[in-house]
């Protein structure tokens, strides 16, 4: 009998010392991570999701080092749309998200773990502005749709407007564009959820706003930078020539 219980002790000692192990090292992950624990199990869940359900493939690195402020900005087709961009980087990017979404029951715990920025729709919200700016000064990364309305459309990209280049000017942290390939999207919030897919995101060289901040026609300035943004999301998207075209514009 004795010679049986020795090796199931030994047994039972490396099982201990391997869940004391992992659970040593989720503390240090943990107290390393930028995420607070409910964020980081979070982070955790959508990673599974993205890489496993959805397939992503990440086509280029983030070129923007920790610590450094910046305006993401990338074409909408779902819903889903920022998780994707949230692998990408290890620290919350802060999405501008319509204001009935963060008040909506459902949503409202969910989205204020993320820290999005409510945002009214349909006209500039200068608190929202404010916000945003405030952010991107200070060394967080802010997430913005210039087509502001999923595009259940065939076209490349919507109308847009220069909200994300005012942003960026007044924060003076550069822009970087995005693009996303087949992401799923059945025409419901979360209807795509479950759906598999096979995504890709093209991230793209960060724009320097610098050389738009001394440009006397603010309202140029901010046309031009728009204008240019979208062109280098069209380039991602495979369609250099493409002609983008201005919404309203940002006050």
């Amino acid at each position: 009998m004795l010679s049986v219980a020795i090796p199931n002790i030994f047994a039972f000692c490396a099982l201990l010392t391997l869940v004391g192990g992992l659970v040593v090292w989720i503390v240090m992950l943990l107290r390393r991570s930028p995420f607070t624990p409910a964020q980081s199990a979070l982070y955790a869940l959508n990673y599974s999701l993205v890489r496993i359900l959805w397939r992503a493939e990440i086509h280029g690195s983030f070129p923007i080092p920790p610590g450094q402020g910046a305006v993401i900005v990338c074409n909408h087709r779902c819903p889903l749309d920022p998780s994707f961009l949230a692998i990408v980087v290890p620290r919350a990017i802060h999405w501008m998200v319509a204001k009935e979404y963060c008040e909506y029951p459902g949503f409202r715990k969910l989205l204020r773990l993320c820290e999005v920025i409510p945002v009214r729709r349909g006209a500039v919200d200068p608190t929202a502005v404010r916000e945003a700016i405030r952010l991107a000064k200070s060394g967080e990364l802010v997430g913005i749709f210039p087509e502001g309305r999923i595009n259940t459309t065939e076209r490349l990209l919507l109308p847009s407007r220069s909200g994300a280049a005012m942003i960026a000017l007044k924060a003076g942290a550069p822009i970087v564009p995005c693009y996303l390939h087949g992401v799923p999207y059945n025409g419901t919030t979360l209807g795509g959820l479950l759906m598999p897919a096979r995504v890709r995101l093209e991230i793209g060289s960060p724009i320097d706003v610098s050389q738009y901040v001394n440009d006397n026609d603010r309202r140029n300035a901010l046309e031009e930078l728009t204008r240019r943004l979208l062109k280098e999301m069209a380039r991602l998207a495979g369609q250099a020539d493409f002609e983008p075209q201005l919404g309203g514009r940002a006050s």
